[in-house]
């Protein structure tokens, strides 16, 4: 899908992005500023934080999404041009008490897009980009670490378990999504390796600075095994309190081990990673099921390239009213609602929600980092099937290329081509060019 006239951001406020993250910027000026907005010393770190993100954003879709029962429906290519703008404020410790406050607001210097979510301007003749023109309170929390190897932290929070998948802040997105909750970290030291996070969530702040109320205990057990990785075990418990969104309320048990071995032939580390879960109804989950979650990745990683092959399969079969069902629109599948999901299953975001007869992912993903990571290159390429592998959604080609600038400044480059021949599901290309400053 060839880009079309007037698809490219304006060249003014791409070029000034551009050039102030990748000009070389004076490591004096760089120290003043760390040194005005780190205004507290003397260790009790208080500071000013700051983070703005300019991204542009391509969407090139056939269709739009595919409803059941209706004809599907053309929809022009999005173009988004936004700025982010997160602002914080950190206090010093006193008497092991800690408070932060943070503002973000997402500025849209080009709306021809449909900005999702259900009260943000909705342009439905374009694709979606879901960075909505908004502001909002996005942390306002207090921190307590007075009793031994644990701290506790209430209020609006970033809260990020394992790799995202279950409990992430979506941070691709430039309305990041954050927790009114209660969360205790607790670093074990008597059995050695041991980390505890246990919480409770009441409300979600969501990425269209939407919120949503939820009543949901989640638990994480981490132990660390030697050297060679991690074992994890979870519990998370949604209870979704509108009831627009009791379809989401799940449980969900799982097991997790990943790691890299330590290294042979004073190069090379294997990478592992070997995952299964279980998710059913719960509470006024109108639909009765349960559902598995598989994951496995290998890999090996030496001469700063890494290569990796791997599995995930979230599996769609279920039952309703205790019945065996083989009709596709009655099937509760395995979901992921509070995960990063941008993450996973391609960057196209084609299965943000798992389709209802599930989803096998199969991809290969190869990474190059400079030293000191200053510049990374990813390439990913993903086969998707039905959770039975016969039937095929499609493939996707991802890639990208981050270059850092010192601690502060970075500029990223990042492409996605979605192809199918399944009418359930439409090709897709995105293309995404971003600046980033953050102190």
């Amino acid at each position: 899908m060839p880009l079309q006239k007037n698809q490219f951001p304006s060249a003014t406020l791409l070029s000034m992005a551009i050039a102030s993250a990748s000009a070389p910027v004076s490591a004096d000026l760089t120290k003043e500023v760390e040194d005005a907005l780190n205004f507290y010393h003397y260790g009790s770190n208080g500071a000013v934080k700051l983070d703005l993100n300019y991204r542009w954003e391509n969407v090139d879709q056939d269709q739009g999404p595919v409803i059941p029962g209706k004809a599907p429906r053309r929809v022009e290519t999005a173009n988004a041009n936004t700025a982010r703008l997160r602002l914080g404020l950190l206090s010093p410790t006193f008497y092991d008490f800690q408070a932060y406050v943070e503002y973000e607001g997402n500025y849209a210097l080009q709306e021809d897009y449909d900005q999702g979510g259900t009260t943000t301007n909705r342009h439905r003749d374009y694709s979606l980009v879901a960075d909505p023109d908004r502001s909002e309170l996005n942390q306002f929390w207090l921190s307590y670490k007075g009793i031994p190897d644990t701290l506790v932290k209430v209020g609006r929070q970033r809260i990020k378990l394992d790799d995202d998948r279950f409990i992430g802040n979506v941070g691709w997105r430039q309305m990041e999504m954050t927790y009114d909750s209660i969360l205790l970290t607790h670093n074990n030291q008597t059995l050695f390796g041991l980390t505890v996070n246990a919480g409770y969530l009441d409300h979600i702040q969501n990425i269209f600075g939407e919120t949503e109320t939820i009543n949901a205990p989640i638990l994480n057990l981490n132990y660390k095994v030697s050297d060679w990785g991690n074992l994890i075990g979870y519990g998370y418990w949604l209870d979704y309190r509108q009831r627009e969104n009791y379809h989401k309320s799940s449980q969900t048990y799982g097991l997790r081990f990943d790691g890299k071995s330590p290294q042979f032939f004073d190069k090379l580390n294997f990478l592992y990673t070997a995952e299964w879960s279980n998710q059913l109804d719960y509470g006024d989950n109108p639909n009765h099921y349960q559902a598995d979650r598989f994951n496995f990745m290998g890999g090996v990683s030496g001469f700063n390239l890494s290569l990796q092959g791997a599995v995930e399969q979230l599996n769609g079969y279920g039952y309703t009213n205790n019945v065996a069902s083989t009709n596709g629109s009655t099937y509760k599948s395995f979901q992921t609602p509070l995960g990063t999901n941008h993450a996973f299953q391609g960057w196209a975001d084609l299965f943000l929600t798992t389709p209802a007869a599930g989803i096998r992912d199969v991809f290969a993903t190869a990474t190059y980092k400079m030293m000191n990571d200053s510049l990374i290159v990813t390439g990913v390429y993903h086969d998707f099937y039905d959770d039975t592998g016969g039937i095929e959604y499609g493939s996707e080609w991802d890639f990208s290329i981050l270059k850092k600038f010192g601690k502060h400044y970075t500029l990223l480059a990042k492409y996605a081509n979605f192809n199918t021949e399944n009418a359930a599901f439409t090709d897709t290309q995105k293309i995404w060019l971003q600046a980033n400053v953050s102190f």
